[in-house]
């Protein structure tokens, strides 16, 4: 008698490679047997990449989209994306393509696989894609429709059941109302949980190492360096560093010391820009008068900046509002062909 393929439907794996590795032995994985994640495979433990690579390229895998690769495809980076940006280097671009099209939902004859939150009432194809993908806006939107102290699971009725990731809900999955939570914190030293179907047989491995922890303070240094200041405005960056000044390793106070002396630099390259266009507009209005200004104006990339100064309007506080980024100044900066040392960002 032929073997019954198999759906193993895997909790929320956040890069624990060798977790998920132990557990596909556990279940003793066959080649005909489908693998799905309920999403959110990268980010916080150190193996996304490899787990990339299984789901990329193994027949019968099937990535849902969690709102970590939901970040990843929409390019809003928090710090775990970023370390993962890092960590891929060149295969990032191509990475995020993949994430672009993973589906929101799968389902077999036995359940619906989500990666967090469900509507009941509603068909699987009118579901939310913030909703089943669990974003903030998805979260707000049950919490209207189903209050403050109560839960998308109090509320489904369905007869076919829903497997779901997302939140961690201890270290044994939580089962309510033909529901399974199989988040159960493999990241952060807890369990790997798999759902085997047609069966519902659980299966589970304790990771033993808090990745996330150790995975934070590995990535500080690298990731300062990867970042690209130069499109971030000069308030966020201040910002930014202000966050990262409780560590206490050396080398990122040392970066993050580098960054904002790089910052301080560019504001007075902005003195200097703002000293050139004052005398530039000067000089054109020297030599050609009020009426030739226009036309003679008109001929720089930078003219916008003549006219305010033309007015007397020019200010440093002005100026500095319209760069309120280091790529911005440099740019002006180029244009007035201003020699200057600075880079687009302090990466070393």
């Amino acid at each position: 008698m032929a073997n019954m393929k198999r759906t193993i439907v895997i909790g929320d794996i956040h890069g624990c490679f060798e977790a998920f590795q132990e557990l596909l032995q556990l279940v003793d994985l066959k080649p005909e047997d489908e693998v799905v994640s309920v999403g959110d495979i990268v980010d916080r433990g150190p193996g996304s990449q490899a787990l990339y690579a299984f789901f990329r390229d193994r027949p019968n895998a099937k990535v849902l989209m969690g709102n970590h690769e939901r970040k990843h495809a929409r390019g809003v980076l928090s710090y775990s994306q970023e370390i993962v940006k890092v960590q891929m280097g060149d295969a990032y671009d191509e990475f995020v393509e993949w994430c672009k099209a993973l589906p929101y939902y799968h389902e077999t004859p036995e359940a619906i696989i989500v990666h967090a939150f469900f509507e009941n009432g509603k068909a699987l194809a009118e579901q939310k894609e913030e909703v089943l993908s669990g974003t903030t806006s998805g979260t707000k939107y049950l919490t209207k429709l189903y209050g403050e102290d109560s839960y998308w699971q109090d509320h489904y009725r369905g007869k076919k059941a829903i497997i779901y990731g997302h939140h961690v809900v201890g270290d044994q999955p939580e089962i309510k109302n033909n529901t399974y939570g199989i988040d159960t914190g493999a990241c952060h030293a807890g369990y790997l949980t798999a759902i085997e179907l047609p069966s519902f047989l659980i299966h589970q491995v304790k990771v033993k190492v808090d990745h996330w922890a150790s995975e934070m303070k590995k990535w500080q240094l690298p990731v300062l360096k990867a970042k690209d200041w130069s499109v971030r405005k000069f308030v966020r960056i201040e910002e930014e560093v202000m966050k990262m000044r409780y560590q206490k390793d050396l080398a990122v106070q040392q970066q993050l010391d580098k960054i904002l002396d790089w910052v301080a630099a560019l504001q007075a390259l902005q003195g200097e820009i703002h000293d050139i266009i004052l005398q530039k507009t000067h000089t054109l209005l020297a030599e050609h008068g009020k009426e030739g200004f226009k036309a003679i104006a008109n001929q720089y990339p930078y003219k916008a900046f003549l006219f305010t100064a033309r007015a007397n309007q020019l200010s440093i506080d002005g100026l500095a509002k319209v760069l309120n980024t280091p790529e911005k100044t440099l740019q002006l900066a180029a244009q007035l062909e201003i020699t200057t040392s600075l880079t687009r960002s302090p990466q070393s």
